[in-house]
């Protein structure tokens, strides 16, 4: 069996991967899965905060990659193209991964925000290199002029930042699910919300052949979800509600089956891989990559991907 440490991962952004390692699919490549711890310690919120500069991008994923504690983690395409290009041990992308995240942008019952236009310089929580974040930028450009968007840093953890935002700290925040359900049932609106993608990073203990073992695992958790999701809306309130009760008072049905998408993992297309490095250049960031191909190990990705079909 060969050991393969992964970063913690929530079912929002994880949910094959868990699916995968709960159902044995990793051990029937040939993977003994190890899970390490890399939740963000900071839950408080920075208002005057408004740019990533000068920030941490490993403050939660990527964290234990770079102490050499874990070989591989997930998390959005955006911030992942940030995290590698800051690596001190040489991670780099290696592909997509298996889910399609779905997240929002919510306000309280009694917000008088009730369009993206109306969030013109308000107060807008977001955890920075996360993918909130970037999607937050994504959806309020298309309303607002660049100037008067105004996120701010707030914590990682959906739940972190809802709390501040009902205690009225936030004008409006970004939110994943279960969350974005359980502010529903509070009475908060969606002002807009999208699907994102992110990419498995790893380290160079990953080789091809490991990432195709772990590839075929996914992908076969992935066919599972796709056959009976309904089957699989349980793991967003299981993972949550030993630390989080009030999660615990929702049902699966709660959930919404059309904001659970999984997909076959796969290479990062060129086009779009240009496309998201200028994009993120765009915003101030990326300054010291000069091509996007920096920021992917082609050789595993291509063979990790090809010999896991």
């Amino acid at each position: 069996m060969k050991k393969l440490v992964l970063e913690t991962t929530a079912p929002f952004q994880g949910l094959p991967e868990l699916v995968a390692d709960r159902e044995g699919l990793f051990e029937k490549e040939g993977l003994q899965i190890e899970w390490v711890e890399r939740e963000s310690d900071d839950k408080s919120t920075h208002v005057n905060v408004n740019t990533p500069k000068g920030l941490n991008p490993f403050s939660s994923h990527g964290k234990m990659l770079e102490q050499g504690k874990a070989d591989m983690y997930n998390a959005c395409e955006w911030g992942n193209y940030c995290r590698v290009q800051e690596t001190q041990v040489g991670s780099r992308q290696v592909g997509r991964r298996g889910i399609v995240t779905y997240a929002a942008i919510v306000v309280r019952p009694d917000s008088p925000v009730y369009t993206a236009q109306q969030l013109a310089g308000r107060k807008v929580g977001v955890p920075f290199y996360a993918g909130t974040h970037y999607l937050a930028l994504h959806l309020l450009q298309g309303f607002l002029p660049r100037e008067q968007i105004n996120i701010c840093n707030a914590p990682s953890g959906s739940r972190n930042r809802f709390n501040l935002m009902m205690n009225g700290e936030l004008d409006a925040t970004t939110l994943t699910e279960p969350y974005i359900t359980l502010a529903e049932k509070r009475g908060c609106r969606v002002i807009c919300s999208a699907f994102y993608h992110g990419t498995e990073v790893a380290s160079d203990r990953v080789d091809a052949e490991t990432y195709a073992a772990f590839n075929r695992a996914v992908r076969e958790a992935v066919r599972r979800i796709n056959a009976d999701k309904k089957n699989y809306l349980h793991y967003f309130i299981d993972y949550h509600k030993a630390k989080d009760p009030e999660i615990g008072t929702l049902k699966p049905e709660d959930l919404r089956e059309g904001r659970l998408v999984v997909v076959d993992p796969a290479p990062i297309p060129a086009d779009e891989l240009q496309r998201t490095y200028d994009w993120v250049k765009s915003w101030g960031m990326l300054g010291d990559t000069q091509s996007p191909l920096e920021l992917i190990n082609i050789q595993v990705q291509s063979h990790g991907h090809a010999a896991a079909q």
